[in-house]
């Protein structure tokens, strides 16, 4: 009989490069989560996969560990259900609009979200502007509300796959967090505890994302559509441009109204691409042609029906709904400073990171996990790259309270604007698609 490894020896076995079985995986990743594996063993284990990597099964294998961790959702009695994740971006309200149009559709919605950290926004924080709206239901409430709505969304109060969260703890402080199979196993573990069928993952990519290069995404998009693929789950990823906000609103309020606007059919251009590209992801993986998807998709913001559900779906959770109908009366902050253009030209850059950081140096974002936040302030984007604009024009709008932090987002504004003589060309917005 082959004598079983100790921890020392799956160390050694992982830093000279061989692969790891679902039992060694267990015994590591389990026994770290139990207390069994001191961090210290483990943080040499995270450093040897950082510099050794994971084959696809190895990192499928690891992704279902950490999902068999904790809880799992059970919602093999709601039809059609349907995840979506973004992997985090600036003015990215997508959440907002896609889950109602899903629910419109005759898919299920039944989500955990979370809330924002350091320069992304989170859809719980968003949903928290309407007052009264809440993020908290019991199981058996939560699931009757996606059967009978479509939609439900709630945050991550389960404690799904714990593992993912210490490990992630002991990532971020030994150098590890950027490594593509535990970035992939870390967004996967969760998806596939969450319990839906089909997964629509937003990968963004550029200077206000996590991952800068389009090859970098495509290799997210790729590894987190494999695990998918081989837990038996339906996976399709969509790779969108992160170098500009999306839209043209940052920070809570202002983003929740313009997702209201969206749901009515009068959003910007950018922002209803990307849902009705995100929704026909997620028709087309129960089998509908994608051009009768696209064109359903659309109807559902034109015929008042995506925005029925998000009222119902607010009512249900506690929220004040005549702010969905009035949402100019939402909280947003009194005070209003402009950045403009130093030039006369065009708008070549305007940089998703720097925007991003202005809504958190104003208040509207957390440094550090349960920091209070202030829903009404934000960023205003006015003129979008290749727009021309004259000397002197405002191009980004501050809505601040009381002066807090706008003279420090004044200045990462102004150093994430550029105007040039020439139109720069057009990018585009769908990079590539993985399914």
């Amino acid at each position: 009989m082959t004598p079983a490894l100790t921890i020392p020896d799956l160390i050694r076995k992982k830093r000279d490069g061989a692969e790891h079985t679902r039992a060694e995986l267990e015994q590591l990743v389990l026994g770290y989560t139990r207390g069994d594996v001191p961090d210290y063993q483990i943080s040499a284990w995270l450093m040897a996969v950082y510099l050794r990597g994971m084959t696809a099964q190895e990192t499928a294998n690891l992704t279902l560990v950490m999902a068999d961790s904790g809880d799992q959702m059970d919602l093999a009695g709601l039809p059609r259900t349907v995840d979506k994740h973004s992997t985090g971006g600036v003015g990215d309200k997508t959440s907002l609009i896609l889950t109602p149009m899903l629910a419109a559709l005759g898919l299920t919605v039944a989500k955990m979200s979370g809330r924002g950290l350091a320069h992304t926004g989170g859809t719980i924080d968003k949903l928290e502007s309407f007052p009264g709206w809440s993020p908290d239901l019991p199981e058996d409430r939560f699931l009757a509300q996606a059967s009978e709505i479509g939609l439900a969304l709630v945050g991550q109060t389960r404690d799904l796959a714990p593992a993912d969260g210490k490990l992630y703890a002991l990532r971020d402080v030994t150098a590890t967090v950027d490594c593509l199979p535990l970035i992939a196993s870390s967004i996967m573990s969760k998806k596939l505890a969450s319990g839906a069928h089909t997964v629509v993952l937003d990968v963004k990519v550029g200077a206000g994302a996590f991952m800068r290069t389009l090859e970098d995404g495509r290799g997210l998009a790729r590894a987190m559509v494999d695990i998918g693929t081989r837990a038996g789950r339906q996976v399709r990823a969509v790779l969108t441009d992160m170098d500009t906000p999306l839209g043209h609103m940052a920070g809570n309020s202002l983003e929740v109204q313009e997702a209201l606007s969206t749901l009515r059919g009068e959003g910007p251009d950018d922002l209803t691409e990307l849902c009705v590209a995100l929704a026909v992801e997620a028709l087309a993986a129960y089998g509908e042609d994608p051009a009768e998807a696209e064109a359903r998709a659309r109807a559902t913001l034109t015929d008042g029906s995506a925005l029925a559900k998000f009222r119902a779906f607010v009512e249900a959770q506690g929220g004040d709904t005549s702010l969905v109908d009035r949402p100019e009366r939402l909280d947003v902050a009194p005070g209003r400073a402009d950045v403009v253009a130093p030039a006369h030209g065009f708008v070549e850059r305007l940089d998703a990171l720097a925007v991003g950081r202005a809504v958190l140096v104003l208040g509207g974002g957390r440094e550090r996990k349960g920091e209070a936040i202030d829903h009404g302030v934000g960023v205003e984007v006015l003129k979008k790259p290749g727009e021309a604009v004259e000397a002197g024009e405002p191009v980004l709008r501050l809505y601040h309270r009381d002066g807090r932090g706008l003279d420090a987002a004044r200045r990462l504004l102004e150093e994430g604007l550029s105007v040039t003589e020439t139109a720069p060309p057009p990018q585009p917005l769908i990079l590539d698609r993985v399914n």
